[in-house]
């Protein structure tokens, strides 16, 4: 314990003349203020009470792990680990556990004390779901210290990380001045379109006032700007026939491949300045056999940018290239009936960027800092989407350890001194945000 408190102070003192700005690299360096904060609540038995548990439990989350990782979570399919994430934080000590009406699974820490100043509540939010089908296996192999499985790090780890937060808060006693809402939601992967969050932030539902996700690898990365995406399923209909006996009849395969082809050379010309943004034709389908005329075709696309109107100029490429590729199908025909085309919108996730200066991304950066982090700004597409867009303080922050084969079948993760860290940084940024009694 005191070698602990010694570790900190040396470190408080070497970053205590540093001020707020910006270095060429893109890290930051947090105002003395918050600076200051943070370093009177690293003073405090309780907190250093916390880091040392965190520490003794350190089998515990490990087995944690294990467990819920062999929980299967597909997309749309997170009820068994869900109800499994539930149970866990009930016996932590929340003081109230549920599951919503969409799956999110919501535990509550009370405050002890209310303040005006301090937000109403402060979330500390991990996901349930993976990117994996139902049927993948998830058991778990072991390669030494190496963990190997789909999903182990993404995000499993993560809701590993804020369990174990709960069960640090609780066992040091510490009494915060807002409620916390530790919260395992579903649907942050692919089309499950950030329908936890969402909902979440649903009009009517419970202020929450601050948001913190747990969903990255690196230590030094924060994340308080959103990655805004539009996705599509687009699908061309027609009637289908017989390759020869039909042969003049408008194709919606040859459509599809015609959109794909004038949606990608306009978007390269697009991309060539301006906001970093992305396009991506992700999955394509359709016909019955090689020698029949399909009577549908369709693919699934992908477009991101850091900038909403980036973003939006890229959906409107998008759309008149597949008008574009109807209208060029069907003059091409000699018979038959002309084809439709449908695009459905399948995912929506808003831009947007929380400013450097707010306190909550201030206490992030001072907190980073103090464990000898340099810190880095940068921006991903999370959770923390959905508030960042509203003007609410969200970040997203790391969930410790090494990993990589993130959306992999051999997924990995090590347990290595970033581990316990990254638990006591999201335990400490999140009492700063919180307010300790």
């Amino acid at each position: 314990m005191k070698l602990q408190l010694i570790y900190f102070v040396f470190f408080l003192a070497i970053f205590s003349q540093r001020v707020f700005s910006q270095d060429q690299d893109n890290t930051f360096i947090p105002d003395e203020k918050y600076v200051k904060e943070v370093k009177k609540l690293l003073k405090k038995k309780k907190i250093q009470d916390a880091f040392e548990y965190i520490d003794i439990l350190e089998p515990r989350t490990l087995k944690d792990l294990v467990y819920l990782t062999e929980i299967p979570a597909p997309p749309f399919e997170e009820e068994k680990r869900a109800e499994a994430f539930r149970d866990l934080l009930d016996e932590a000590g929340a003081d109230k556990v549920w599951i919503d009406e969409v799956g999110n699974v919501i535990a509550v820490r009370k405050a002890a004390k209310r303040d005006s100043e301090r937000p109403a509540v402060v979330v500390l939010d991990a996901h349930l779901d993976t990117v994996f089908p139902e049927g993948t296996d998830v058991t778990i192999k072991f390669n030494g210290d190496t963990l190997i499985a789909p999903g182990i790090g993404d995000d499993t780890r993560g809701l590993v990380l804020i369990l174990t937060v709960l069960r640090a808060l609780n066992e040091s006693g510490i009494a915060t001045v807002a409620d916390i809402w530790i919260v395992g939601t579903v649907g942050e992967e692919g089309l499950g379109d950030l329908r936890g969050v969402k909902h979440l932030f649903r009009p009517g539902a419970p202020a929450i006032r601050s948001w913190i996700s747990v969903d990255g690898g690196s230590t030094d990365r924060i994340t308080n700007s959103g990655l805004g995406s539009h996705r599509y399923r687009v699908t061309f209909t027609g009637e289908g026939g017989h390759s020869w006996g039909a042969f003049g009849m408008a194709n919606p395969i040859h459509a599809l491949g015609r959109a794909i082809n004038i949606f990608v050379t306009e978007a390269d010309g697009f991309i060539q300045s301006g906001p970093k943004t992305s396009y991506n034709v992700g999955r394509i389908g359709g016909g019955i056999s090689v020698n029949s005329i399909s009577f549908e075709s369709w693919m699934e696309v992908d477009m991101r940018s850091v900038e909403h109107s980036s973003l939006l100029a890229m959906d409107d490429i998008f759309q008149k290239a597949m008008q574009a590729a109807l209208q060029k199908e069907n003059d091409l025909r000699k018979n038959g009936e002309a084809l439709n085309v449908k695009i459905e919108m399948i995912g929506d996730r808003p831009s947007g960027e929380v400013p450097v200066d707010i306190p909550l991304i201030q206490r992030a950066l001072a907190v980073a800092t103090l464990f000898n982090i340099s810190p880095r700004l940068t921006t991903g597409s999370t959770n923390s989407n959905i508030p960042i867009s509203r003007g609410i303080p969200a970040v997203t922050i790391s969930r410790g350890g090494k990993g990589g084969g993130s959306h992999a079948l051999k997924e990995w993760w090590l347990n290595d001194s970033s581990g316990p860290q990254a638990i006591k940084l999201a335990l400490l940024l999140l009492v700063t945000e919180a307010g300790m009694k």
